[in-house]
């Protein structure tokens, strides 16, 4: 039939990055430059209805983020994806099962300062898919003083926990002075508490004399 026998796919994994769901794979072993791939999806509420998923069908990259293309996040689904190259294909290759709400990872939030007289207002800005940002993301923030991370009592690392994703966070500075810095972390409750690893810190001179 002039077909090639086309290798399927190899290491189908999904996986949770950064608030996203993403389906990745390898090429199958001799697969042509030019080969493509076209993946689907099925839910554990109904099983044997493959969802096509338009954004990955024919597609040159061997990942396909699938956040956004979910009906519910809180339902297990797995996905599958084959090779497409002229008129062949591959068998299709199937991943694990996963659900979001349980396995999402978390990205650090990044912070957003701004300084009046006496006071900081710190914002967090979260890296997230459009299609997730009604669920209840939370924040951890942290404030000390620069240079003191080293020592060994914490009880200069003021915390600030478990605010809203959007929550403006207000701190009083009339009695700092030097340099502070802040760093938060994204936490999200599901069956059990999540946190992403705290992020960069961001530092600021806060200068009141007294």
């Amino acid at each position: 039939s002039g077909h090639v026998q086309l290798l399927p796919p190899q290491n189908v994994t999904l996986l949770s990055k950064d608030f996203a769901m993403i389906l990745t794979w390898a090429p199958g072993e001799g697969s042509p430059p030019d080969v493509t791939y076209t993946v689907r999806y099925e839910s554990q509420d109904r099983l044997d209805k493959w969802v096509k998923v338009p954004h990955c069908k024919n597609i040159p990259r061997t990942f396909c983020n699938l956040t956004c293309a979910l009906s519910n996040f809180y339902v297990k689904v797995r996905a599958r994806v084959k090779a497409v190259w002229g008129r062949s294909q591959s068998p299709w290759v199937k991943s694990q099962f996963k659900d979001y709400y349980s396995d999402v990872e978390l990205a650090p939030p990044s912070l957003i300062l701004s300084v009046t007289e006496n006071f900081i207002h710190v914002k967090a800005s979260f890296p997230l898919p459009t299609c997730v940002e009604n669920l209840t993301w939370k924040y951890d923030l942290n404030l000390w003083e620069a240079g003191s991370e080293d020592k060994v009592s914490t009880s200069d690392k003021k915390k600030y926990e478990g605010y809203f994703r959007k929550d403006t966070v207000t701190i009083n500075t009339t009695a700092l002075q030097g340099n502070y810095c802040f760093s938060a972390r994204a936490l999200y409750e599901s069956i059990r508490l999540k946190h992403s690893k705290f992020s960069q810190p961001v530092c600021v001179p806060l200068n009141h004399k007294g």
